[in-house]
């Protein structure tokens, strides 16, 4: 490394720059590390930015004064130009809040961002949102709604549908009266829940397109919204071929004759005379069930306008149907020409009261011999699609005049209605057939509707048809707004311009509708929807759960009937109503809902959307940290910590803000990414000067950390020196017992090759400061040659234990081995003793205290009788001793200048700015010291992969540069080398 810690990394030197300036590590100014090119000192202090701002002193100063707020705005929007400039001159009236700097300014782009004005937004919401409340005027264009058509009628066109026409009666004689009012409550509770949930989140903000998907993705994070909101796609996209199976089977019905192919006769099962059931062919279902999926899609191809236009033709016959329906149901007698039809009786209520459960075939007619069994389950799986739909208003945001009073008020409404519609049908249905008519009679509601059957025909035609279209108009538009969010780039297909018709996304529901069509089977169908619809719902009354549960002070619901109880409530209710109608389509939808979030915090794009989970981990952490405390941690509680100090001893790209290596090392220091690593650097200069740059400069590095794969946080600290800056950093970084406790750097190779002087005392006083804040150093020696994870290593790791350090030695190495690049590894502990009569004891004392710690090492112990460098057998070699010899020539040259600068001053010996006490001979002896421990190094540890070695403490009244010079001979042809010094605490202990 001729450059001085040059790195080259050509996927290094392309790390894409996040902002408008480049962070440079190491500048020409910085004064630590000195540039090989010579500079000027009079240009090592850039102009200070702020000072451009001021006036010259020829100039007199102009009296600036600020207008009133509302004259500002006025005339900033008439003029086109900033308020800025608008009082320079003094026209306006002068402003009582001069003193604080008002600025209109500001004012009047806070008000735009406020009231969605247009203003520059972020691509996508992950970057940042740019509205928070709905007072900004609409676009003379855009047709809103009230509550009535925007909200109440879409909820109840898509709430009352075909199961009630040609499903519920069978229901009611299937489960009997009572069980169908407990699946009715049971079922309508959820919804209302649901709604209760909706009604808060909805009315906590403004709402974008893509409804339930849009208040869970904001609530519950874009992971949780995309993997909901897309299984809720396919809920709806399969909800249209439901409506659509429905309508085909009531026009065969209506009009035999129209069917192509024969129809299926099966017979009643328990019945004294079977009687012929006749009920229309699957191929009839499926050929009309395109022809109208078909039909249907260019209708939506119209625009959503249309449909909302075409909503009251639907809806009114429906009405009228029901209508019809309890007229024929008052005015049915016990002679009514259709055998089976009581009229209302109170005996056949008795009868029908209790439940019947038998076996059907797949069209659900009962036979002896029937393949389906049913049970009050599998009916909570084909009623609950009759209380779904309760979304339709919310996914309406977008067109609704007042969303935080519609949603509410058009919802709950909608529910209640269809709820007590629901429960009053069950007591008259029950009371007005036998349970035979019940079983046999799908369109019981036909048949005893007043004045003709066909109006019931045409009423369930127009209700399925119309959810059908609201199905394959509300799905496409919900995929629309899932893509537009930016988030997979699997869904840029779907993108959709802002006003423009999602085209692309309908054609996908179309065939995905066309797809279930051909399935052919209501029963077979509805679970599948079932599943999707619950998990939505379990979705929004989990959001309103967290988001109620933590309260935060932007959580501000206009809705006040609320609370968290009753959204667990209601989330429990959906996961119970989901295994109730069956446990492996639970587990289906479950797993595909989890795939999808996998998936997406995969390929996903990161942001934050100010999501739940964010404030609930600010809250966990916050009670965390109080339940930990100041107090000492256990050893068996025990963390690294550590500070990762980037400050580089050399060059480093432009691009790149941290020493790869060391967020390699990082990462090498804890268990199976457990733990926290502080990656801080110091930027030199002024803070009031610096600060944008110091902010730039910290985002660089948090994108960097991310783009290592490395857990951890960024800082950067502007500060005038290094020294000060780490000074100030070791005292202040972390909170409680989250505070770093490992302060991790390089070892600054190129202090003498680069003449740099500064360093010593800089290197010195950092580790000075760690000893004195009590804080663990480790030193790496050779990072450029530090291994990444997919470069395996071979060989042992080497620890020369010379002093206590708490384990921590220890511990580095066992980390270590749980890393693929050193599992396989072996270690090696080396211990130091100075007579020949200590070795086994020392050896059997650390070989029991390391088998207690259960760890697995090989122990060695080096005898030292003496520090004379002739000893037998022990000679350093040629290398080690032309090291000792240049290093204690160096030494003397410098204790020499320092004696001539003394005695010229006529002062004591100086040295780092402070006067120190030089003990010639214990300068000698330590760099005996060192070179002995260099040479055993060399001997036993020339081919480990990695050497430990505890670091000794700088001495005192010692020059940094006599440390410098120690720290080198003891490195000295070394080439992987980690200096370990604990602090004053166990980290490792003997007990469970």
């Amino acid at each position: 490394m001729d450059n001085g810690g040059d790195i080259e990394s050509g996927a290094e030197d392309d790390f894409p720059q996040p902002g408008r300036r480049k962070y440079r590590p190491v500048v020409a100014h910085d004064r630590a590390v000195l540039q090989m090119s010579s500079m000027d000192p009079g240009s090592s202090s850039p102009p200070s930015s702020s000072s451009s701002a001021l006036p010259h002193p020829d100039v007199p100063l102009r009296n600036i004064k600020v207008g009133q707020q509302a004259n500002v705005g006025r005339d900033a929007n008439e003029e086109g130009s900033s308020p800025r400039h608008a009082d320079v001159n003094g026209s306006r009236n002068e402003s009582k809040l001069e003193l604080f700097g008002f600025d209109s300014l500001v004012n009047i782009l806070g008000l735009k961002s406020m009231t969605g004005e247009p203003i520059p937004a972020p691509s996508s919401p992950r970057d940042g949102e740019d509205v928070s409340i709905t007072l900004g005027h609409q676009k003379a264009s855009d047709l809103k709604l009230g509550t009535m058509m925007g909200v109440f009628v879409p909820c109840l066109q898509n709430i009352l549908g075909i199961i009630y026409y040609i499903r519920f009666s069978w229901i009611v004689g299937m489960g009997g009266i009572a069980e169908s009012l407990l699946l009715v409550f049971f079922c309508g509770l959820c919804t209302f829940l649901t709604a209760i949930s909706l009604s808060a989140i909805a009315t906590n903000g403004a709402m974008k397109g893509g409804g339930p998907y849009y208040l869970i993705g904001r609530a519950l994070g874009p992971e949780v919204g995309v993997s909901i909101g897309l299984c809720f796609f396919l809920g709806n996209a399969v909800a249209g071929s439901l409506y659509v199976l429905g309508a085909v089977e009531t026009f065969l019905k209506a009009v035999p004759a129209a069917g192509i192919f024969r129809e299926t006769i099966s017979k009643v099962n328990g019945t004294d005379v079977p009687q012929p059931i006749e009920s229309p062919s699957s191929h009839d279902l499926q050929i009309y069930g395109i022809v109208i999926t078909i039909v249907l899609c260019f209708v939506v191809f119209g625009g959503v306008k249309m449909i909302n236009r075409v909503a009251p033709a639907f809806l009114i016959p429906v009405l009228l149907s029901i209508f019809c329906i309890f007229v024929g149901i008052f005015l049915a007698r016990k002679d009514h020409p259709v055998e089976g039809i009581t009229g209302l009786s109170l005996s056949t209520f008795r009868d029908n009261w209790g439940p019947d459960y038998r076996k059907t075939n797949n069209a659900g007619i009962p036979v002896s011999d029937g393949k389906v069994e049913w049970s009050f389950n599998a009916l909570v799986g084909l009623f609950f699609p009759a209380v779904t739909g309760i979304m339709a208003g919310s996914n309406r945001s977008a067109s609704l005049k007042d969303t935080q009073r519609s949603i509410p008020v058009g919802t709950l409404a909608a529910t209640l209605t269809t709820t007590a519609l629901y429960l009053i049908s069950v007591l008259t249905f029950g009371a007005l057939a036998t349970r035979d008519t019940l079983l046999t009679d799908r369109l019981l509601t036909a048949t005893i509707a007043w004045p003709l059957p066909a109006i019931v025909y045409i009423g369930i035609i127009l209700s399925t048809l119309g959810a059908a279209l609201q199905s394959l108009t509300g799905a496409p538009r919900l995929l629309a707004a899932i893509a537009n969010d930016d988030i997979l780039p699997i869904l840029n297909y779907f993108k959709v311009a802002e006003g423009s018709e999602p085209y692309i996304a309908t054609l996908f529901t179309a065939f995905l509708c066309t797809g279930c069509v051909i399935i052919g089977n209501l029963d077979l169908i509805t679970p599948t929807i079932t599943m999707f619809f619950l998990l939505c719902y379990a979705g929004v009354n989990l959001s309103c759960f967290l988001l109620d549960l933590l309260d935060a002070p932007s959580w501000r619901p206009r809705w006040k009937f609320h609370h968290w109880s009753l959204s667990l409530l209601g989330a429990s209710l959906c996961i119970v109503i989901m295994f109730l109608i069956s446990w492996s389509f639970t587990i289906v939808s479950l797993a595909l809902a989890s795939l999808i979030y996998y998936y997406v915090s995969i390929k996903g794009k990161a942001g934050d959307w100010g999501d739940g989970f964010k404030s609930a981990y600010f809250q966990l952490a916050l009670r965390s940290l109080r339940s930990l405390g100041a107090s000492q941690v256990h050893p068996k509680n025990w963390y690294p910590i550590p500070l990762i100090f980037c400050r580089p001893w050399g060059k480093l790209p432009e691009n790149v803000p941290c020493h790869p290596k060391l967020a390699d090392f990082a990462n090498c220091m804890k268990k199976k990414g457990r733990g926290m690593s502080i990656f801080v650097s110091i930027l030199d200069g002024d803070y009031h000067e610096c600060a944008e740059d110091a902010k730039a400069a910290c985002k660089q590095l948090d994108t960097y950390i991310d783009y290592k794969n490395c857990e951890g946080v960024a800082e950067i600290v502007v500060a005038p020196s290094m020294s000060e800056g780490f000074r100030g950093i070791v005292q202040t970084m972390g909170l409680g017992n989250l505070k770093p406790n490992i302060v991790v750097m390089r070892y600054p190779e190129i202090w003498r090759r680069e003449n740099l002087t500064e360093i010593p005392t800089t290197f010195v006083g950092i580790i000075n400061d760690c000893i004195v804040a009590n804080k663990a150093v480790v030193i790496i020696k050779g990072l450029d040659e530090w291994p990444n994870e997919y470069q395996r290593q071979y060989g042992t790791i080497d620890l020369y234990w010379i002093v206590k350090d708490g384990g921590l030695m220890l511990l580095l190495s066992q980390l270590l081995l749980t890393k693929e690049s050193f599992e396989s590894c072996k270690i090696q502990v080396f211990c130091i003793a100075e007579e020949d009569s200590d070795a086994e004891a020392l050896k059997a004392d650390v070989k029991k205290f390391l088998y207690d710690l259960r760890m697995q090492a090989e122990v060695i112990v080096v005898s030292m009788k003496s520090w004379d460098l002739k000893v037998e057998g022990g000679s350093p070699n040629d290398e080690s001793l032309e090291a000792f010899a240049a290093a204690q020539g160096r030494i003397t040259n410098y204790l020499n200048e320092m004696k001539e600068a003394a005695q010229r001053d006529g002062t004591s010996l100086m040295a780092d700015g402070k006067p120190v006490v030089v003990n010639e001979q214990q300068v000698e002896k330590f760099l005996y010291t060192t070179l002995k421990l260099n040479s055993t190094i060399l001997r036993y540890s020339r081919m480990a992969a990695v050497v430990l070695v505890s670091l000794p403490p700088p001495p005192l009244n010692h020059p940094s540069y006599f440390y410098m010079e120690y720290m080198d001979l003891l490195v000295e042809n070394v080439p992987r080398l980690l200096m370990v010094r604990g602090y004053r605490r166990d980290v490792v202990t003997l007990f469970t």
